[in-house]
């Protein structure tokens, strides 16, 4: 019974806790440009840059999180399907299918109904599922894989990057031909068209923006229909060849962390110090020599689409060790974080608070205001909501046991439902 039981209360990682709620919060701080702007704009920051303190906005943000949130909720995601699943002489195998299952489930509602472009929930299910095979693999095995899979996807990503700066070229050069009356030849024809159809998704026209616009903004039957058909293409294109690789990587590294006992703080110090200084320092760099190109280049369609910079994987996943470095030394050494592991405690109904809260403000179901506040402005609506989880979050906990959707994913795993109010002194 106690292998295919919940973990008690008394039995909770508090590193884990406190990492998933500091990485839970963080994410937002990406997110809200999804929620808040069209769904180009989180690929083509020159969408969302009006000011200067936009300019600020897009700096602090990219250089201290993009990437490294979703990297760091993804490490602490694979560390969960090891705790979860424990020795692989238990019981728990067909838990994991259903608790998987369930969180998928959760991942299309949140898409669909919560209307959501950016959920994660769905990779993170898939990622799941896959991850059972592994788990009983080394933490030293997992450690070198997830390094050859980073590598890997860096040169895919250099791959991308510069196959598309030379199809950018080619373009340039047959519209260079066509301003002079000159013949274009049928590769430098084909090259245009093969760029025009990229950079008008990236890229959209005036036209596309003001119908996603009004069809996100008017009604929540027009955001309906126009997410829905978003999410169907995401689910049967992006998914496959960039979400669940980007997630799966950091997942294997975070399994590989937990299993050496690193995201349990059990390491000495100096370990973590050291994931502090280097992680944060090589992660700004990178992100910032990043950053210096897209800026540089006046927001060039290739050179600001940083997801695809050869350097990116290295950046953010450098960049989310030394959070964790960070995160492990203060709570060791201050003993702070209380909030921060409520908030942990209640990642899932978190998140989709998140997204509710967000269908409220920028969608038709609500006020509306998608595209309507700048990019610097976005971040009052982050603080609010910060503020609210963690606030909300311990109060929550200190009357019941579990946050409700915790509650709910538990029930449908198990079979049955804990007790969820706590019980009077």
């Amino acid at each position: 019974m106690a292998e295919t039981a919940p973990i008690r209360e008394s039995q909770r990682i508090e590193s884990l806790d406190v990492l998933r709620g500091f990485a839970l919060l963080g994410i937002l701080l990406l997110n809200i440009i999804g929620f808040g702007f069209i769904a180009s704009a989180y690929v083509a920051p020159s969408l969302t840059i009006q000011s200067p303190a936009d300019v600020v906005a897009w700096i602090l943000v990219d250089l201290s999180a993009e990437g490294a949130m979703r990297g760091l909720f993804s490490i602490l995601f694979g560390a969960g399907v090891v705790l979860f699943l424990g020795r692989d002489s238990n019981n728990r195998s067909w838990l994991h299918m259903k608790r998987t299952f369930w969180l998928l489930i959760f991942g299309l509602l949140n898409g669909y109904l919560l209307l959501w472009t950016g959920d994660i929930l769905v990779t993170y299910a898939i990622c799941g599922f896959i991850l059972f095979f592994v788990r009983n693999v080394s933490g030293k095995r997992l450690l070198i894989t997830s390094c050859i899979f980073i590598a890997l996807l860096s040169l895919y990503n250099a791959g991308m990057h510069f196959g598309l700066l030379h199809l950018q070229g080619l373009a340039n050069e047959a519209a260079a031909l066509q301003a002079q009356d000159k013949p274009v030849s049928a590769e430098l024809n084909a090259a245009q068209e093969d760029w025009q159809e990229f950079a008008s998704e990236f890229r959209p026209s005036e036209a596309t923006v003001a119908n996603e616009i009004a069809a996100r903004g008017g009604s929540y039957i027009s955001a309906f229909s126009w997410t829905a058909g978003h999410n169907t293409e995401i689910l049967l294109s992006n998914l496959w060849f960039i979400l669940v690789p980007d997630a799966l990587a950091l997942m294997l590294l975070g399994m590989a962390l937990f299993k050496l006992g690193v995201l349990q703080g059990q390491l000495r110090l100096s370990v973590y110090r050291n994931m502090a200084i280097y992680g944060i320092c090589c992660g700004l760099l990178i992100n910032a020599y990043e950053l210096w190109v897209a800026h540089a280049s006046n927001f060039d369609t290739v050179a600001s689409f940083g997801q695809i910079a050869p350097t990116y994987h290295l950046g953010r996943t450098a960049l989310a060790m030394g959070w964790i470095g960070i995160v492990v030394l203060m709570l060791r050494n201050l003993n702070i974080g209380s909030r921060l592991a409520a908030v942990g405690r209640m990642a899932l109904t978190n998140y989709l608070m998140h997204s509710l809260i967000c269908l409220f403000i920028f969608t038709g179901a609500g006020f509306g205001l998608i595209n309507q506040l700048t990019r610097w402005q976005l971040y009052g609506v982050v603080l609010a909501i910060w503020v609210v989880q963690l606030y909300l979050s311990p109060w929550w906990l200190a009357r019941y046991q579990y946050g409700p959707m915790e509650w709910l994913w538990r029930g449908l795993t198990y079979g049955h439902f804990p007790p969820l109010k706590r019980m009077a002194n």
